[in-house]
């Protein structure tokens, strides 16, 4: 297993590196922060293919696979990016792969212009699906419903749900009306598969989330003296930083293990996939945490870019659950298939 990208992956890396360097500078990710969706930088990222990169060629993409998703996924974390790439894709892969005119249709439309569908990542609840990703700016919700995969139309684009990161999450009352694309065990595979990769991709945002904290935090660190030497000198700050880096490169190799298992071993991509997650979001946790501590009390304040990564390493994550659930998640898979094998 060889993790590094190839000549023609290092290609999409660099692409989007300097889109996101473009199109995302940090002044565009507070602008956004009141609805957590940067409109024009959806329609950036669509006009740069990342939705169609998510669904075969068959069905009108380009049939990228999860792992080059997954680079992209980290270059949007690193920039924090305001608008709902990772469900709009996971949300069209599910579609492609559902199959028949009604899935076909809605995928048609969010690859589309000006069209965003999004993905609920629980099931409802008392007839609402909650903090669905992307739910107060989409157009239609794909969800899982007592062994049905449905989707509709989000009328009244949700109820917004504020939240410490910023997303455009929101809760939304599920239609009777809404649409059924497929049933029975079909539907409940194609449910969680859409939630593994969810978390793949998740995974590898947090990566991007937690090395550009470190590398705010060393900056700092660099800069600030204190006894007339820098704060980077002292040993408790240094070695917190490199504990911090350690986690997060362990982070990055689990992260793109968990995206390349799902075409080379399906059989663990569900293990992989929420192990990854559950610790790409402890380790940006930490390396956000560290980061922002050692900025001392200007780590808090708004004009300081720190809290914007700090804030983003809780809250993301936390759409799906806690790291403790989505280990919770992968144990049971992997007792169920020793289960099985034994």
């Amino acid at each position: 297993m060889d993790l590094n990208p190839s000549e023609e992956q290092q290609q999409l890396i660099d692409a989007f590196a300097a889109f996101y360097a473009k199109e995302c500078p940090v002044e565009r990710v507070r602008a956004a922060e009141p609805s957590g969706h940067d409109a024009e930088l959806w329609a950036s990222l669509r006009a740069m293919g990342a939705l169609e990169m998510a669904v075969d060629e068959e069905s009108g993409g380009w049939g990228a696979s999860l792992l080059d998703m997954a680079l992209v996924a980290e270059q949007h974390g690193r920039h924090l990016g305001p608008a709902p790439l990772i469900e709009g894709q996971v949300a069209a892969k599910v579609l492609a792969r559902t199959g028949g005119d009604a899935a076909a249709e809605t995928l048609g439309r969010a690859l589309g212009d000006d069209h965003l569908v999004t993905i609920a990542l629980h099931p409802p609840q008392g007839g609402v699906l909650s903090l669905v990703p992307g739910g107060s700016v989409a157009d239609e919700v794909v969800f899982f419903d007592h062994g049905r995969l449905k989707c509709m139309v989000v009328a009244e684009r949700g109820r917004p749900v504020p939240n410490t990161g910023s997303m455009p999450l929101a809760d939304v009352a599920v239609d009777p009306a809404a649409v059924e694309l497929v049933s029975g065990a079909e539907a409940e595979g194609l449910f969680e598969s859409a939630r593994d990769e969810w978390l793949v991709l998740m995974a590898n945002a947090l990566v991007g989330v937690g090395a550009r904290s470190l590398e705010l935090g060393v900056d700092y660190a660099k800069e600030r003296r204190a006894f007339g030497v820098p704060i980077g000198s002292f040993q408790a700050v240094a070695h917190g930083l490199a504990d911090a880096a350690t986690a997060v490169e362990g982070s990055k190799l689990l992260a793109r293990e968990a995206a390349w298992s799902a075409s080379e071993d399906a059989a663990r991509a569900t293990e992989l996939a929420c192990l990854s997650c559950g610790f790409s979001a402890e380790a940006a946790r930490e390396a956000s945490y560290r980061s922002l501590h050692y900025h001392g009390g200007y780590g808090f304040m708004l004009e300081f870019d720190i809290q914007l990564y700090f804030r983003r390493a809780k809250a993301w994550p936390a759409v799906f659950g806690e790291p403790s659930s989505m280990y919770a998640r992968g144990a049971a898979e992997r007792l169920s298939a020793a289960r099985t094998d034994g």
